[in-house]
This record gives C-alpha cells, sequence and structure tokens, in this order.
C-alpha cells in the first residue's frame, strides 16, 4: 500500500477544518481586498477622472464585471483539463498583481490621454487573472473535504466570510486613499494587498495536501511546438490580455458575447448531462441549472452598490456621521462588514438546524435571498421618500446593504457549496465556471439597469422609481421560487450522494487519502 504523504497534515486542523482551508481563506483575502478596492473606486474614477458620463461608466462597469465572471469558465475548464486548480490559482494571482499595479498609472485624466489605454490593459490583466483565480480556488476548498462531510457549508461560509474581510480592508483603505489623496494611492493599495495575497498562497502549498494538482503532469511538460505545453498555454494566456483589452472597449460585444457564449455553454452542460450521465447525476446536473439561472436576477440587483448605488450615496444621500461626510465609496464596505460579523452566525444556524432536520433546503434558501435583495431596494425606496429633509437618511444605506447582505448569505456561500456538491468531480471546475458565468449575465445586467437610473440630469426621483420596479419585480420571482423549491430538492437526490471520485484519489492510489469513509465505500 503506497504511504499517504500527507498523513501527518491531515490530523493538522485549526476549529476543526484542514489547515489548508486558511490558506485559501487567507489568500483569498487579499485577493479581494485588492478587487473590491479597485471597484470601490471604479465607477467614480470612470466618470469623475476619465470624464464619462453617467451611462457610459455605468455599462463599462457591467462590461469589466461581466468579463470578470465569465472568464472563470475558460479559466475553469483549463485547470480540469490541464493544469489543475493550484497552478491555475497560481498564474492568476500573478496576473492580477499586474493588473492592480498598472491601475495606479492615472495620467492627467479625460479620454484624450494615453494613460487611458495603460487603465484598459490594467483591467484586462485583472480580468485574464481572475479567470484562472477565481472558480479554482472555490473548488479548492471542496477538494479539502469527502462531499457527505457536514462541515462542507460551514468550510465555504468561513472562507466566505474571508472574501469579505478583504473586500471590507479594501473598501475602507483603497477608497478612503483613493478618494481623499488621490486615485494611485488606493489602486497602489489594492495592488500591495494582491502581492500579499500571491505570497499567502505560495508559502502555504505544503497545508494543501496536494489538492488541486494536475490530473496528467506529464501532458504539461511535454512539447508542443516546441516549448513545454504548460509554458504554452501560459504565453496564450498573455495574449488573450491583449483580445480583452480590445473587447472592454467595446462594451455592446461584451453583451453579444455573453448571449452566445451563455447559449453554447448552457446547451454544452445539459448535452453532458442527457448523453453521458446516469439519471440521478443528470438530475442534479438539473438542479445545479436552476440554481445558476436563479441566481442571475440576484446580482443584477446586489451589483448595483458599485454601480448606480455608489452614485446615488455620493450625490442624494446625507453622508454626515459625527461631523465627518464619509467618502461614498467607504459605504461599500458595509455589505462586507455586515458579512464578517454574520457570516459565523450563519454557520452555525444552519448547521443546528441541519442537526435537527428543519434546515431549508438549497432553493428554499436561494428563493429567500432573491426576496430580500428586492426587499432592500423597497426600504431604500421607503425610506428616501419619507424624508422631509431633501436628501436621503444616511440610516437607509445601512438598511439596504444589511438586507442584502442576508440575501447574500442565503445564496452564495450556499451556492458555492451546492456547485461543488451537485457536480461529479471531472466538472466540478466548469460546473462552478457557470456559476460565475451566472454572476456575469448579472453584472452586465446591472451595468444596464443602472444607466437606465437616468445619468447626472435625472436626479433621485428616477433612481428610486426603477429601484421600486426591479424590487417588486425580485420579491415576486423569489417567492415563485419559494413554491418550487420541494421539486427542485428531490432533482438533488441528497439521499445518494456518494464520496467517490474525489480529488487525490487516484493521485494517492489509496481510498482514505482522499478523506472517504472506507466503511462506507465497502457497503
Amino acid at each position: 500500500m503506497t504511504p499517504n504523504p500527507y498523513a501527518a497534515e491531515e490530523k493538522k486542523t485549526i476549529l476543526g477544518h484542514p489547515r489548508g482551508l486558511f490558506v485559501l481563506f487567507f489568500a483569498e483575502m487579499w485577493e479581494r481586498f485588492s478587487y473590491y478596492g479597485m471597484r470601490a473606486l471604479l465607477i467614480f474614477y470612470l466618470v469623475q477622472h476619465w470624464m464619462f458620463s453617467d451611462g457610459e461608466a455605468s455599462v463599462i462597469y457591467g462590461a469589466y464585471t461581466a468579463l470578470v465572471y465569465i472568464a472563470p469558465v475558460v479559466g475553469g475548464y483549463l485547470a480540469d483539463r490541464y493544469l489543475g486548480q493550484r497552478k491555475a490559482v497560481l498564474f492568476g494571482a500573478v496576473l492580477l498583481t499586474f493588473g492592480h499595479f498598472l491601475m495606479a498609472f492615472e495620467g492627467t485624466g479625460g479620454q484624450g490621454a494615453a494613460e487611458i489605454n495603460i487603465f484598459w490593459l490594467a483591467l484586462s490583466f485583472i480580468i485574464v487573472g481572475s479567470g484562472f483565480l477565481k472558480a479554482n480556488i472555490s473548488v479548492m476548498v471542496g477538494q479539502l473535504y469527502p462531499r457527505t462531510d457536514i462541515r462542507r457549508d460551514p468550510a465555504y461560509t468561513i472562507f466566505y466570510m474571508g472574501i469579505n474581510l478583504g473586500a471590507m480592508l479594501g473598501s475602507l483603505i483603497a477608497g478612503y486613499l483613493g478618494q481623499t489623496y488621490g486615485w494611485k494611492y488606493g489602486f497602489g493599495a489594492a495592488g500591495v494587498g494582491m502581492l500579499l495575497g500571491l505570497v499567502v498562497f505560495i508559502i502555504g502549498k505544503p497545508m494543501l495536501m496536494g489538492r488541486g494538482e494536475p490530473r496528467d503532469p506529464q501532458r504539461l511538460v511535454a512539447p508542443m511546438f516546441g516549448i513545454r505545453f504548460e509554458w504554452l498555454l501560459y504565453a496564450l494566456s498573455f495574449l488573450t490580455v491583449g483580445l480583452v483589452w480590445w473587447m472592454i472597449q467595446h462594451q455592446k460585444l461584451v453583451g453579444f458575447l455573453l448571449g452566445g457564449a451563455g447559449l453554447i455553454l448552457v446547451c454544452y452542460v445539459l448535452y453532458k448531462a442527457v448523453f453521458s450521465m446516469q439519471r440521478e447525476e443528470r438530475n442534479r446536473i438539473f438542479a445545479a441549472m436552476y440554481l445558476i439561472i436563479g441566481s442571475i436576477l440576484f446580482w443584477a440587483l446586489f451589483e448595483q452598490a458599485g454601480a448606480s448605488l455608489n452614485l446615488f450615496t455620493d450625490r442624494s444621500v446625507d453622508r454626515n456621521i459625527l461631523g465627518w461626510e464619509v467618502p461614498a465609496s467607504m459605504f461599500q464596505s458595509l455589505n462586507s462588514i455586515y458579512i464578517v460579523c454574520l457570516a459565523p452566525l450563519f454557520a452555525m444556524m444552519w448547521l443546528a438546524l441541519a442537526r435537527r432536520g428543519l434546515e431549508p433546503s438549497t432553493p428554499a434558501k436561494f428563493a429567500i435571498g432573491v426576496v430580500l435583495v428586492g426587499a432592500g431596494f423597497l426600504a431604500l425606496v421607503a425610506g428616501a421618500n419619507a424624508s422631509t429633509v431633501g436628501a436621503t437618511p444616511v440610516i437607509f444605506i445601512f438598511v439596504i446593504y444589511l438586507i442584502h447582505t442576508l440575501g447574500e448569505l442565503c445564496l452564495s456561500p450556499v451556492g458555492l457549496s451546492a456547485m461543488n456538491r451537485l457536480t461529479p468531480a471531472h466538472m466540478a471546475s466548469l460546473i462552478m465556471g457557470t456559476w460565475f458565468f451566472a454572476s456575469a449575465t448579472g453584472n452586465f445586467a446591472a451595468g444596464l439597469i443602472s444607466a437606465a437610473t437616468g445619468g447626472e440630469g435625472a436626479g433621485p426621483e428616477k433612481v428610486l422609481d426603477v429601484y421600486s420596479n426591479v424590487g417588486w419585480l425580485a420579491v415576486g420571482v423569489g417567492i415563485v421560487m419559494l413554491l418550487i423549491a420541494p421539486l427542485v430538492k428531490k432533482l438533488m437526490h441528497l439521499d445518494t450522494l456518494r464520496d467517490d471520485d474525489l480529488a487525490g484519489q487516484d493521485e494517492l492510489a489509496e481510498a482514505a487519502a482522499a478523506g472517504i469513509d472506507i466503511t462506507e465505500e465497502r457497503r
């Protein structure tokens, strides 16, 4: 029997979880620091520095965030097929570090400045880097656990807390520096955060216990066109940065890409499910696709935070708190602050309810999340309309972010776990990439909704009218989703899940090394 080289590491835990979870936690925390620090400033940077109109800036914002979320489909495929998740995450972190530091070259401003091309290039590095990192690091969390391990949902919630701890610090620090001292200081801070994430991931490799390694290492070292195949993949990815540089400047093309690629991707996944899977696996894929499609509306509304809601906070909200007029970008941290506070409570709540047989099903949690994202907008509209002093009281910005965060905790970490649980190992990164593709579609729609709020001259009334309409729409859709949740739960076949085909099983030639309960396998 081949000895398990990771036996000693498997015995070392933190809070009952593998130490590798916290390597991924801190690496993703610093990556999110950089991304959300930049995101908090981006809409203002576009409007106030590069002098785009509100409508133009919203569409650029939507196209950029959509590409950030669609890129993991390609990155997930390359990781599944060739690189493995760990190498993909490492390469993505390098590209992201380049991109965030390039954002610090602000130039003189205005669309005629030559430096705007560096800005587009920076966005392109961040988009391609996110493609390699985003889906794959989430997959690696799942690879640390058997699929039926009750620690999985709490693990993803802990991981999600790391995401939002980084997002909170990024929004506060980069947002404050950028709007107070200058754009380059805010974006430079984001670059430092990404570099720290890269360092953490490299140092923590032994704690990952061999998870996320390539399925066929020999394929990567084999020559192609005179160079190692692995290096060829990296070189082609650098060329892709140039393609994205052109695409981000043609936002309508991004919309067509989302529509066409989305149709192809959904058809491919369904084709694989129908023609190459047994009934129960096929039904689980159908359930996963329902959850993926259902999340689009949630993200389209939730992502107003970085676009129209950010501008509304800047222009139409009384931001004076204890005599200090808080920069609007810093309110982006509220969502993350709430998650850092509430994620442990949600993790304990789901676990306690599960032990008593009272936990809502994953489809029911999704429905609740959609209802709450709509309710958040309705609360803001009600508060703004009730105000007698003109500007919206800042308390309602705290309220909308709180309600949206409650919805997010019902949907996003649960969705990450569901994608990994419902999917066969050989399609894990592809389905996780499809999950992020739905986020891409929602982000692009968010840009269009933000543009529809009317721009500079429309006033807050137009914004509130749009918020009222989308709020009621989300509440209605969420109620329908709640009604059909039991039917979707049946498709998941949770009672027949088995811990087969887990990462590490083939590589170590020992079932127990993958975290499998051998006694269960022998029954």
